[in-house]
């Protein structure tokens, strides 16, 4: 079984997505944004080792803003199908630890639209913010309290984790309310998810046909390029273009149906 896993992290903007990324990797190799407009107007994905894993983080766009238009979505979910290809190992959904408004809920729908049941065998609810939980409080405890949001995390085989991207990068007081105590456990759940699924990604034609396309192009780069490119140069070309010529492939369809077809 590799050790190498491609994670998508997704959720809506502002959510702490790029800061997750950071919290996991414990360093800034994310960019952040400071203002109300997402940083992530694109996909972007970086890998690391994180205790002995070979992770790869694939940060998204808002997939699930209920503001944005279809055309500035495609673009990030375009990319998105190719650096997942042959198929990511994990899904995390990233939501915040907050009242639910009907804003959040319209989130949930989307999820619930979006995702087919096998895809949540792949996925895992992650709560940012967790500075607002009460006192002693779990994040279990938290998700009773709401019932969509506990029927979302069920149908995630009862997976969900929390973090706190500003205030428990050093908390020495609290076990439970310390990121690197919250990311182990967050690695062993992705190593369950792992073994559940015998070591396999989550995958389906589109993304196996994008990964042919991207290995196509990596042989024509090589016979084009000989010598002169290390494999990872190779890769990251070949889905450069592939890449482009996907986004003009799903020219007549909407980012919802691009994103249907990436998730069913």
């Amino acid at each position: 079984m590799s050790n190498r896993r491609r994670i998508v992290i997704l959720g809506k903007t502002g959510s702490g997505k790029s800061s997750l990324a950071n919290t996991i990797f414990e360093d800034e190799s994310f960019k952040i944004g400071r203002t109300a407009n997402s940083e992530t107007s694109k996909c972007g994905a970086i890998t690391k080792s994180v205790n002995g894993r070979n992770i790869t983080l694939i940060d998204t766009p808002g997939f699930f803003d209920t503001d944005r238009s279809e055309e500035e979505l495609k673009p990030g979910i375009v990319r998105c199908i190719t650096e997942c290809a042959p198929g990511p190992h994990a899904f995390l959904i990233v939501l915040k630890v907050e009242r639910f408004t009907e804003h959040e809920q319209a989130v949930i729908a989307k999820i619930n639209q979006y995702f087919s049941e096998e895809v949540l065998k792949f996925a895992t609810v992650l709560f940012t913010h967790g500075d607002q939980l009460e006192e002693g409080q779990t994040i279990e405890d938290f998700v009773l309290g709401n019932e969509p949001l506990s029927d979302l995390v069920k149908k995630c085989g009862g997976r969900c984790h929390v973090v706190d991207n500003k205030y428990w990068k050093n908390n020495q007081q609290d076990e439970y309310r310390n990121n690197q105590f919250q990311v182990k456990e967050l690695l062993k759940t992705m190593d369950k998810i792992s073994e559940a699924n015998r070591g396999s990604c989550y995958t389906h034609k589109v993304l196996q046909a994008v990964e042919e396309k991207i290995k196509q192009e990596e042989e024509l780069i090589r016979n084009m390029e000989p010598g002169n490119m290390s494999e990872i140069e190779i890769r990251e070309k070949a889905k450069d273009r592939v890449c482009k010529k996907l986004l003009i492939s799903v020219a007549a369809f909407t980012a919802s149906e691009v994103l249907q077809a990436f998730l069913v």
